[in-house]
């Protein structure tokens, strides 16, 4: 079995350099830095509805702790 997150880890590794090699501009524009986000989402066809993912998607834009490696609130 493959990790989850090395699957992610691979398509956001390899979409990276594609869309690099694609639009050389991306790559002096994000020269150090990274394009995607570090996190991912991930759960069971059995435990989320679609109306959950497509929600957690729209929302990604109005997260409050966008810029916070990590954060734990009570």
């Amino acid at each position: 079995d493959i990790a989850p997150s090395k699957i992610v880890q691979y398509l956001k590794g390899r979409s990276s350099k594609l869309i690099q090699d694609e639009f050389p501009e991306l790559k002096k524009r994000y020269w150090g830095q990274h394009i995607w986000a570090r996190g991912y989402f991930c759960a069971t066809v059995g435990t989320v509805t679609e109306e959950t993912i497509r929600n957690y998607i729209e929302n990604q834009e109005n997260r409050k702790d966008i810029n916070e490696v990590f954060k734990i609130e009570e």
